[in-house]
């Protein structure tokens, strides 16, 4: 009996069962709701209560945008015209309409802003082979040459400035390589103080006698006409470029086996971080003046640019040290196994993986280096926040606050928010541990 009915009655399934869809709590907008706004009373509480924060912003932002006015010469006539509609005030935006070119530009020659516009088209195409490297390899030699070619555009002059300049590092390699026979160091020293040297003693000279021969150049333009956005950029992407390379070279100074090497990169790096930038830039200001020789003229921008380039320095340094003291041991001996020497492991192997994991905090320091360019208002150079108190503080848009700063807020996010978008990129183009 029992054999006949094991024969008969089927204990494996042979057919699948149709597919059945997920309980609607369980897909779509109703379960990731469930999960991110109503997960738990303090959850819903809280969403509850941000909805109605939203709400009651969005109720009051709203109104004043659209009764928005584009088209007035002052705020007065923003005033009339409200007046004239019956409608309550809203937000006058004829003050960036009427001045724009202000906030951009400050106070550069009108008829010569293609020059500064040329020069921010050109940083991208120079920056893109840096950022990409999908791009071809020979466009790194226009990212090497446009610092010379942007200093040539937004200041004029003579062209043979920024080639007297080029030649400093030209004088640089040539002695890297006619000293690397005496060794690492002897060549490492030279070429940093070949191009020192060559721009202290000779470029100035040399400018002058090849312009005398052969005057080439453009309309100068000197840096008290810069401001707004201009100036926030040349100090933010000139600090950005130089603060990187020093503050690598800093961070290798402070772990070096070297007693006075490492106790200057130390004091050098402690005294930048306990210090406010604030006080460097006055420091730029008022007291650079008085180590110079008696009649030596130093431009204020350039000063600033030192100023800000050496305080992302130090930053950047304890940034990329935690990155070096974030890798394994292992790593340094694999590099001694290859009888590889210094420089060679530092650039090969542990230089790429600490600056990988180092990623984050460098760009961190470039955003706030960015947004403290913003501090130059302080000892007299006009950026977009000094330009807009001198607009306001003008008699026709006295009193007007909030489509200033909003405007100015916009600009530096899209720039901000543009670096942290492509850091995010960056980690997930070199996340290779997880793969």
């Amino acid at each position: 009996m029992s054999d006949t009915h094991a024969q008969t009655v089927a204990f494996v399934r042979d057919t699948m069962l149709p597919e059945q869809p997920a309980p609607a709590t369980e897909r779509g907008a109703l379960k990731w709701m469930r999960e991110n706004l109503f997960d738990g009373w303090l959850s819903a509480m809280l969403t509850v209560l941000s909805i109605l924060f939203i709400a009651w912003s969005i109720s009051l932002i709203l109104p004043w945008l659209s009764l928005s006015i584009w088209n007035a010469g002052s705020l007065s006539e923003c005033r009339r015209l409200w007046a004239e509609a019956g409608t309550p005030s809203g937000a006058c935006w004829g003050v960036i309409n009427d001045r724009w070119h202000q906030l951009l530009f400050g106070f550069y020659p009108t008829h010569l802003y293609w020059r500064p516009i040329m020069a921010l088209i050109l940083l991208f195409v120079a920056l893109a082979p840096i950022l990409f490297p999908t791009l071809p390899r020979k466009m790194l030699w226009f990212s090497a040459l446009y610092p010379f070619l942007g200093f040539f555009l937004l200041w004029g002059g003579s062209i043979w400035l920024p080639v007297s300049a080029l030649l400093g590092f030209v004088a640089g390699y040539a002695a890297l390589v006619l000293l690397r026979p005496l060794g690492t160091l002897a060549s490492t020293v030279g070429a940093i103080l070949a191009p020192i040297l060559w721009w202290v003693l000779l470029a100035g000279s040399v400018a002058g006698a090849m312009h005398a021969i052969l005057p080439l150049g453009i309309d100068f333009v000197r840096s008290d006409r810069f401001g707004g956005f201009l100036i926030s950029l040349v100090i933010g992407f000139t600090g950005i470029g130089l603060s990187l390379p020093l503050g690598i070279l800093l961070a290798l100074g402070r772990q070096s086996d070297m007693v006075l090497i490492k106790s200057v990169c130390v004091v050098f790096i402690e005294f930048i971080r306990g210090v406010p930038l604030i006080t460097l830039l006055f420091t730029a200001q008022l007291l650079l003046g008085y180590f110079l020789p008696p009649g030596t003229t130093f431009d204020l921008i350039l000063r600033v640019i030192i100023m800000v380039t050496l305080f992302a320095a130090a930053y950047l340094a304890e940034v990329i040290r935690g990155g070096l003291a974030a890798l394994p041991r292992g790593q340094y001996e694999a590099a001694d196994a290859l009888a590889l020497d210094y420089w060679r492991a530092q650039r090969l192997i542990i230089m790429p993986q600490a600056l990988k994991v180092s990623i984050p905090g460098i760009v961190n320091t470039f955003i706030g280096l960015f947004k403290d360019t913003t501090l130059v208002v302080f000892i007299g150079l006009l950026d977009p926040v000094g330009l807009s108190n001198a607009i306001r503080a003008s008699s026709d848009w006295q009193g007007i606050y909030w489509e200033l700063f909003i405007f100015i807020g916009a600009v530096f996010f899209i720039f901000c928010f543009g670096m942290s978008r492509y850091s995010m990129y960056l980690e997930r183009r070199l996340r290779t541990d997880h793969r």
